[in-house]
């Protein structure tokens, strides 16, 4: 039986990944303007639209109805599949295909705990196993214990478009806001948390890579994947170089990839990530 990878449109994947996976968008909205994201505005035109814009984007959910029609297509067919979606705690994406799902046995629905390129590796590896002739079942069991594993570390410009989202408080953003820092961020059991500070994009590359090393280190054996937001990944780039030590030698390919529309409204533009599974004892 054929199974199906499903991410919703928040889950960040390289690009040699991407065509393997179904995706349900969620939606953006500039003020009365609304888009489906990767599918009506792509990445390069929402960032284009977030920084040129005086209003903050929304975001809103994958329906149930979404994932239905989804589901429906691959029930049809005799087929099943392991959804994958944003963490719970920071989206009723989740709950969506939960819903959706009840109606479909072969359908398995596996909350990330985590978000962009955090789902994006847990992906990677679902199609790996996948690839090895793993059920649908299994896979979806893989995922709920490997996910405990992502390890997700992100250097923002700016602690504002997540207090604007309400993903962090307005007193954590205030501090940062006050001494001009740029947090180290993270999502642990499902929600952003602020790991650290630091002044300058060398001092945060720096936090960056004392947080990796914190996590006891990167399962090579297993994806890893680094993003950006915003137009250019020259950040992204820099922050590769700063912490070659990570990388040379030890991934054959380092792949890289642009924030999606939804994400990068609560990270805003300038963010650098690393997303990557913890070495086991």
């Amino acid at each position: 039986m054929k199974v199906h990878l499903i991410v919703d449109s928040t889950a960040d994947v390289s690009e040699a990944i991407r065509a393997r996976l179904t995706v349900v968008p969620l939606t953006v909205h500039f003020g009365s303007e609304e888009y489906i994201d990767g599918v009506t505005i792509s990445k390069q035109a929402f960032y284009e639209k977030l920084i040129e814009s005086d209003v903050l984007p929304s975001t809103s959910q994958a329906t149930p109805a979404a994932f239905s029609e989804v589901f429906a297509d691959i029930a049809e067919r005799g087929e099943s599949a392991v959804v994958l979606t944003i963490s719970s705690r920071l989206s009723g994406t989740c709950q969506s295909a939960m819903i959706a799902a009840a109606d479909y046995p072969g359908i398995y629905v596996v909350d990330s705990r985590s978000a962009a390129t955090g789902t994006g590796i847990l992906a990677e590896l679902a199609l790996r196993l996948m690839d090895g002739g793993m059920s649908a079942a299994d896979v979806a069991a893989r995922l709920e214990a490997e996910r405990e594993n992502v390890c997700l570390v992100a250097l923002l410009d700016t602690l504002e478009y997540l207090k604007r989202g309400g993903r962090i408080s307005k007193a954590a953003a205030f501090a940062g806001s006050m001494l001009s820092i740029k947090p180290v961020i993270s999502i642990r059991q499902g929600e952003v948390v602020v790991l650290g500070k630091a002044r300058g994009s060398r001092q945060g590359n720096n936090l960056l890579a004392a947080q990796i090393d914190a996590a006891g280190g990167v399962d090579y054996d297993k994806p890893v994947l680094l993003g950006y937001s915003g137009l250019s990944d020259a950040l992204l780039q820099k922050y590769i170089a700063d912490s070659a030590r990570f990388w040379e030698g030890k991934v054959e390919n380092l792949q890289t990839t642009q924030i999606g529309s939804v994400i990068g409204t609560h990270a805003g533009p300038g963010a650098i990530v690393a997303t990557f599974f913890k070495k086991q004892e």
